[in-house]
Parts: structure tokens; C-alpha cells; sequence
């Protein structure tokens, strides 16, 4: 049946490569000799500028990246006491373009290429005025073509085809070079096997797209995609550290209290191991609410060490928090714990660096009541991080 499914979808792929094809010939039949070759010229045009457009907008975010650092660093961003979400949301972004070198390069291309586009743009329009001919100047050759003769005519629309299909080659050649880079990404998904079961996709993929840029395409972005979901995913978890940035006193004097007396990082990780594992308690009821009605109970680490009570996220917070209040550098995880039921569930835990033992070890006050996880070398076989 899954055969079946993919061989009708490969069809669908196939007829509307086809259909890209067949548009683009009709247009260059209906165009005629003249206006095809403009169409194609200009289709040309656009594609040289939107590459050269690329190439300086890659160049101009490398060398802007560390004036925009020291632009966000002389910003001395600061938590307020009470930040609203607007607030929180502005400083977990500025930190992170500060942060993140890859993010930071990116989002600086998107934004220089729109405005060397915009500029070139100028230049696409002036090389139109030269080359496209007025409006006046357009109806005469409708008016002519009805003088002509069904030869003249003729020969006008098979040229205006043959441009067409040379148009119409090079779009289908662009969507098949995308689709395959969507295949490389993705190779066992559902979709990316229906593009596969495509002839005509096989056959421009294997003829075209791969001898000129498959290995560029199956070597590098792969290691893009990597390197863009892995920052994200920090970028989201460091708004952990934003919105946790303002320490309470309350919390601060038991961090500090707790930890007294500890020689090293790795002493005071596990005091506020202990001491946390051993008086939080698991919320269930907030756990049952999400997972049964989808009803999510925020709350911050100032209400965990208030109530004694929360979820994985919730401990997972309240650590990190007391951590940095002895200066240790944390990191709050989230990702997929054992269910102990041949399952994973969402969860979340803690990292912490030793600055004796230069390494970071891993933690979970969660489970601290089913055991030692604190440093456990099977750590890594029951939490699978984002």
C-alpha cells in the first residue's frame, strides 16, 4: 500500500515538473520569437542579480558580525525586575545575536540581502527602460503580426516554443535542484520517498543536478541545517536564562547557605543537587493537566522554591538559578527522558561545568528520588537533548 502511495505521488511530482514545462512553452509560443527572447533575457537578468546580490550581502554580514557584538555588548542590556514578555523575548534575541556567531552572520545576510537587492533592483529596472520598448512601440508588432503572413507567424511561435522550453528546462532544473536538496536533508521521510519515485525527477537529478552541484548540496548544507537547528535550539533554551536572570534573595541566600562549606564546583553542584532533589516534589496534577487537556501551569523558579513543587522544566530552573548564584556555569537541557516504560517522554534536566575537571557533567534533580543522577556514566542512555 505504501508502494502504491509513493508511486502515485512520484506521478504527481513527475506531471507537475511536466506542467512547468508545458506552461513555459505555451508562454513562449504566445509570446512569439520577440518577446520570448526578452522574457528569457530578462529571466537571466534576475537570476545574475539575485546571485550577485548573494555574494555581497554573504560578504558584507562577515564583516559587520563583530561590529554588531561590540554594538549589543556597549548596549549593557540589563533584566529588569519585573520584565514583561515583550521585554524578555527582546533580550533572549539581542543575547543571542551576540552570542551566536552562525545566527548573527545569518540574520545579518537576510537582512543585507533585501537591501542589496533593493539596490540592484535600480539597475534591473534601468536595463529594462534601454531594452524593453514603450508601450506604444509594443502594439505595433500585434499590429503587424495580423499583417503577416501565417508563415512569418508560424516561425515566430515555434521560436518563441523553442525559448520556452529552454525557460521552461531551467525552472524545472531550480525545483529539482530544491527537491533534492530536500531529500538530502530528509532521506527517509515519507516525502522525500514520493520524490524519488519520480521518473522525471530521477532522471534531471541524476543527469543535471547532481554532476554540477550534488556534492556541494549533499556535503554542505546538511552541516547548514545542522548548525541552524542546533543555535536555534540554544537560542531557545537561553531564554531560560533571561527570564531567570533576576535572582530573588530568598533564593540567593539558600544557594549560598547550601553550598557553604563546598571546596570546589563540583561539591556545590552536588549540595544543590541534594538539597533540591530532596525537597521538591513532583507536581503530578500540572503534569496530568498538560498532558491530559493540554493545559500548561507557567510558573518560575521563585514559585518552585516557594511551593516545593513542579515539573522537570520546573526543577530544571530553579537549579540553574541557584546555580549561578554561586557562580557555577549552568545550563538548563530539555529533550526526551526514559518513561520506564519502553517509552520517551518530554523532560528536562541540567549541565553543569567543573572548572577543576574542565568538563561538563550532567545532572537530573527530577529523578533524584529514584536515584543517583548526579554524574551517573549511563546518563546519556535514558536523556536524549534536543
Amino acid at each position: 500500500m505504501d508502494g502504491l502511495m509513493q508511486g502515485g505521488t512520484g506521478t504527481i511530482v513527475t506531471l507537475l515538473l511536466a506542467l512547468v514545462l508545458f506552461v513555459s512553452v505555451w508562454q513562449g509560443v504566445s509570446r512569439g520569437a520577440s518577446g520570448s527572447m526578452q522574457h528569457l533575457f530578462f529571466f537571466a537578468l534576475h537570476a545574475v542579480l539575485t546571485l550577485a546580490s548573494m555574494f555581497i550581502a554573504y560578504q558584507l554580514a562577515n564583516q559587520l558580525s563583530p561590529i554588531v557584538v561590540e554594538w549589543i555588548k556597549e548596549m549593557q542590556l540589563t533584566v529588569p525586575a519585573e520584565p514583561s514578555w515583550w521585554e524578555r523575548s527582546y533580550l533572549a534575541v539581542m543575547t543571542s545575536i551576540r552570542d551566536f556567531d552562525f545566527m548573527r552572520v545569518l540574520l545579518l545576510f537576510v537582512v543585507m540581502y533585501f537591501v542589496v537587492r533593493l539596490l540592484l533592483n535600480v539597475v534591473e529596472r534601468l536595463l529594462i527602460l534601454i531594452w524593453v520598448p514603450s508601450s506604444n512601440e509594443l502594439d505595433e508588432p500585434h499590429l503587424r503580426t495580423k499583417q503577416r503572413t501565417w508563415p512569418h507567424r508560424l516561425l515566430s511561435r515555434t521560436i518563441g516554443a523553442v525559448v520556452g522550453v529552454v525557460t521552461g528546462a531551467i525552472r524545472v532544473v531550480i525545483i529539482v535542484a530544491v527537491l533534492f536538496g530536500v531529500v538530502t536533508l530528509q532521506p527517509s521521510g515519507g516525502f522525500s520517498r514520493a520524490i524519488q519515485a519520480s521518473d522525471l525527477y530521477q532522471e534531471v537529478s541524476n543527469r543535471i543536478v547532481k554532476p554540477v552541484a550534488g556534492s556541494w548540496i549533499t556535503e554542505k548544507l546538511p552541516v547548514l541545517s545542522s548548525q541552524v537547528e542546533r543555535q536555534f535550539k540554544e537560542m531557545m533554551h537561553r531564554r531560560y536564562e533571561v527570564i531567570d536572570q533576576q535572582i530573588p534573595q530568598n533564593i540567593e541566600q539558600a544557594a549560598v547557605k547550601i553550598t557553604e562549606g563546598a571546596a570546589s564546583d563540583k561539591e556545590k553542584a552536588r549540595k544543590l543537587y541534594d538539597w533540591i532533589g530532596t525537597r521538591i516534589q513532583y507536581d503530578w496534577d500540572k503534569a496530568n493537566n498538560y498532558l491530559d487537556k493540554g493545559v500548561w501551569k507557567e510558573q518560575s523558579p521563585a514559585d518552585t522554591f516557594k511551593e516545593k513543587a513542579g515539573v522537570c522544566i520546573d526543577y530544571a530552573r530553579l537549579y540553574a538559578m541557584m546555580a549561578r548564584t554561586v557562580d557555577l556555569q549552568v545550563k538548563v537541557i530539555t529533550g526526551l527522558g526514559y518513561d520506564g516504560k519502553g517509552g520517551y517522554g518530554p523532560h528536562a534536566w541540567n549541565s553543569v561545568y567543573l572548572t577543576e575537571e574542565e568538563k561538563w557533567i550532567l545532572l537530573d534533580t527530577t529523578w533524584a528520588s529514584t536515584g543517583d543522577w548526579f554524574d551517573r556514566p549511563d546518563f546519556s542512555k535514558t536523556h536524549i537533548p534536543d
